[in-house]
């Protein structure tokens, strides 16, 4: 891998609002925006947080040996003013200053890759997976970004940040570390917090194409309202370069707005509407997979001619169609390879951990992991679960706290409207009552119109069971032959997060432990 760059300070504030730039202009050798990260030779960020504020932390990055200072608050200017320990920069807004500088110091990667951005509620990190496996098998090196994991070299590894999107000076380093690594495409799940102008951290990043998957009911604690929350995910088809290109879901009802957002073409792919650009009908699914015909209208297909083409995925789940076809609808347009070619790629896509991941230990009835966990995930996943469940639906779940509220009861009445039987459970209560979550989501599952859930208080299919492992092991223990018992929305996380910290967990592990104690 090609070692980190050394750049001077003034190579790196160049293209942002400076107010105050210091005496001298030393040699930069890293970028840090968390004291306790600050080597010799840095530039220390004080970002200002929700939580905890940067500008507390400067004497502390100093101590450390950053060479440079980037502040926002006017009011450390006379603080500032006779110290020579550093060179203290004073900007308008360090989040925006960060992401040119990120680029900045690392070349501006994303300008020397191809480079593609997922956004959506649902099915980003599956999308991105798919993609990175299409682009590989085409024989190109390709890296990626998302919540479950990143690959900037040869190996999948854990994404070790806590955002899906890392912060800019991330992002900027992995693309950095994938060139040094000989790669030549890139794939980034763009979360609604990354590509949000608040926190800017792809501000500087360009894209050659912009994949979006769906949108429903998520994050509004962090953007307000559902128009403000699309509005940040069509950042992405904004920042599309001139020669770049769009794909969506047209089964999605937002979908016009992304197109008329991009300033370049948009593909379109659905399930349903013949007209889209890609149309996938003739599909069969089980909880083995789904064969499916793919259509490319003329209009979209490199030669001009139209094609169909029959296919199939390893993978079960209208959603895994959904996401397969806008990744192949992506490569296609990028690689010039002939649509027939990457169709046989298909049937060779693996998923993610902790997607659709079926647990068999000899058990009668089916065993399925998922990190499904908005209503629009389940809207997608139950009714697919219901059609292929021969015996009872038996869902394990619960709800992030501090988190979106209102999502709460929508997912408690779209699950109770398919399932059978409800196991509602602690997901990642954090500092809120983990049973005052339960009850929001159960209370919405009484509403449900399929009329199943009887009062709470005298109810046998709708469980509240605070603690995850019994709550999977009562599930367990319910179901019978023929039956399908479903755990959600934890998937491939490492850890329930409570008041006082995370404890570990990982779920496949903890129904393979529980299952094989119960035989």
């Amino acid at each position: 891998m090609k070692n980190s760059p050394l750049k001077r300070l003034s190579a790196l504030t160049a293209n942002i609002n400076i107010i105050i730039s210091g005496n001298s202009d030393p040699v930069i050798s890293g970028i840090a925006y968390d004291s306790r990260l600050v080597k010799p030779g840095h530039l220390f960020i004080a970002l200002p947080g929700i939580h905890v504020d940067g500008h507390n932390f400067i004497d502390r990055a100093i101590a450390a040996g950053a060479a440079a200072v980037l502040y926002s608050d006017p009011e450390k200017d006379t603080e500032f003013e006779d110290r020579n320990d550093a060179v203290f920069v004073r900007t308008t807004n360090t989040r925006t200053a960060m992401a040119a500088i990120a680029a900045a110091f690392y070349d501006k990667p994303s300008e020397k890759l191809t480079t593609i951005g997922v956004t959506g509620t649902d099915g980003k990190t599956s999308t991105v997976y798919f993609l990175d496996q299409l682009l590989e098998l085409c024989g190109l090196k390709s890296g990626f970004i998302s919540t479950a994991a990143c690959k900037s070299g040869a190996l999948i590894e854990k994404n070790p940040y806590r955002q899906s999107t890392p912060e800019a000076v991330e992002i900027n380093m992995m693309l950095f570390q994938m060139i040094g690594n000989a790669k030549t495409h890139t794939v980034i799940e763009t979360t609604s917090h990354g590509l949000s102008k608040k926190n800017n951290r792809l501000g500087e990043i360009k894209f050659d194409a912009a994949v979006f998957t769906n949108l429903s009911h998520e994050h509004l604690e962090f953007h307000g309202t559902l128009e403000q929350y699309r509005d940040d995910k069509a950042n992405l088809f904004r920042k599309l370069k001139p020669t770049g290109f769009g794909v969506v879901n047209l089964d999605d009802s937002n979908a016009q707005y992304f197109i008329d957002e991009a300033p370049v073409r948009v593909y379109t792919c659905s399930l349903k509407e013949s007209s889209a650009d890609f149309f996938a009908d003739k599909i069969n699914t089980s909880s083995d997979g789904s064969s499916f015909r793919i259509n490319i209208n003329a209009e979209a297909s490199a030669d001009g001619v139209p094609h169909t083409i029959k296919t199939s995925i390893k993978l079960p789940g209208l959603f895994n169609i959904e996401n397969a076809l806008e990744s192949f609808a992506a490569v296609y347009r990028l690689t010039g390879n002939s649509p027939e070619k990457i169709s046989e790629l298909l049937p060779k896509l693996s998923a993610v951990k902790g997607r659709m991941k079926v647990i068999n230990c000899g058990q009668p009835f089916t065993v399925i992991v998922d990190y499904a966990h908005t209503p629009g995930a389940f809207l997608r996943l139950f009714p697919d679960m219901r059609k292929q469940t021969c015996g009872r639906l038996i869902a394990v779940f619960g709800s992030a706290g501090e988190r979106d509220v209102d999502k709460r009861p929508e997912q408690g009445q779209i699950a109770a409207e398919y399932a059978d039987i409800l196991v509602l459970t602690d997901e990642d209560p954090r500092g809120e009552d983990g049973m005052t979550i339960i009850k929001e989501i159960a209370a919405g599952a009484m509403k449900a119109p399929r009329g199943v859930m009887l009062p709470l208080q005298n109810n046998k299919n709708l469980l509240l069971v605070p603690d995850r492992r019994a709550a999977i092991s009562k599930a367990f223990a319910l179901a019978g032959a023929d039956d399908t018992v479903i755990l959600l929305g934890k998937g491939h996380e490492s850890s329930i997060i409570y008041a006082d910290g995370p404890i570990p967990w990982d779920e496949q592990a903890v129904a393979e432990e529980v299952l094989r104690e119960s035989n």
